[in-house]
């Protein structure tokens, strides 16, 4: 026999009402401990019946568990709510955002895009700030450019010292190897500059070879 389904809905009857709750108690309690068994889950029931009796079931401590549900709760409520500190990031790139944008449209204009929106005195106005901005660019070249020119011409100065040092030293070292070819010049004896004529010191040795000669034949 097939069990009937029963309407849900509040029992009139008091009496069937009590009988229903035990059992349904009951049955809830034992699937809440079956489910703690079976998944290792912590699990507390709370239950007041109909006259204010209070039921519970627990598979640890029920005020253990409700801290729990209160520290979750708690870090949930702040995980859902910005914190000032994300308000406050959010507001800054907000600004930053509207800053770039901005300073990207200021910058277009400067390139001369984007001036089809721009009126007479606007246009002006960016005019007279492209010159300003002109005239400090050919300011900080003129600048640069007479830095470089002052460093050239020191860096000249510089080879020009040196030049004239070189210089120097070569006269000192040309004056110094003439003095030194002087004195050796100075220090050779005179006598073996002077020579005999060749020609005298032959007719002598052969007049004395012929006087000994014709010594012995008068004998």
């Amino acid at each position: 026999m097939t069990r009937r389904k029963i309407q849900i809905k509040k029992i009139d009857n008091t009496t069937a009402r009590q009988v229903t709750f035990s059992k349904r108690r009951r049955g809830l309690f034992k699937k809440a401990q079956e489910l703690s068994t079976l998944c290792d889950a912590e699990i507390a029931l709370v239950v007041f019946s109909a006259t204010g009796k209070l039921f519970e079931y627990t598979s640890s401590s029920v005020q253990q568990v409700i801290e729990r549900h209160g520290l979750l709760s708690s870090n949930f409520d702040k995980l859902n709510q910005p914190s000032l500190d994300l308000q406050l990031e959010s507001s800054t790139s907000a600004a930053l955002s509207k800053e770039i944008a901005e300073n990207t449209h200021e910058l277009r204009k400067l390139m001369g895009e984007e001036l089809q929106e721009l009126n007479m005195k606007e246009l002006q106005e960016l005019e007279k700030l492209l010159g300003s901005g002109l005239k400090r660019v050919r300011d900080a070249k003129g600048e640069i450019v007479l830095k470089e020119i002052t460093s050239l011409k020191w860096k000249g100065s510089l080879l020009m010292q040196e030049n004239k040092q070189l210089k120097q030293m070569a006269n000192q070292q040309i004056q110094t190897l003439e003095l030194e070819l002087e004195q050796v010049q100075s220090s050779e004896p005179i006598g073996d500059f002077i020579h005999s004529d060749p020609s005298q010191d032959h007719d002598s040795s052969g007049t004395s070879l012929k006087l000994g000669l014709a010594f012995p034949n008068g004998i």
